[in-house]
């Protein structure tokens, strides 16, 4: 049982690891975007 519990708290955590990389990603694609942003705004 305990390795059950061990292996459940491990998937957890990678789980959550995944979700972080995930969300770092979208607000670095919307940082991407603000940039292009103010490039174009720039440029006008």
């Amino acid at each position: 049982m305990a390795t059950k519990k061990a292996t459940k708290k491990a998937a957890k955590k990678t789980a959550k690891k995944k979700a972080a990389k995930k969300t770092a990603k979208k607000t670095a694609k919307k940082k991407a975007s603000k940039k292009k942003a103010a490039k174009k705004r720039a440029a006008l």
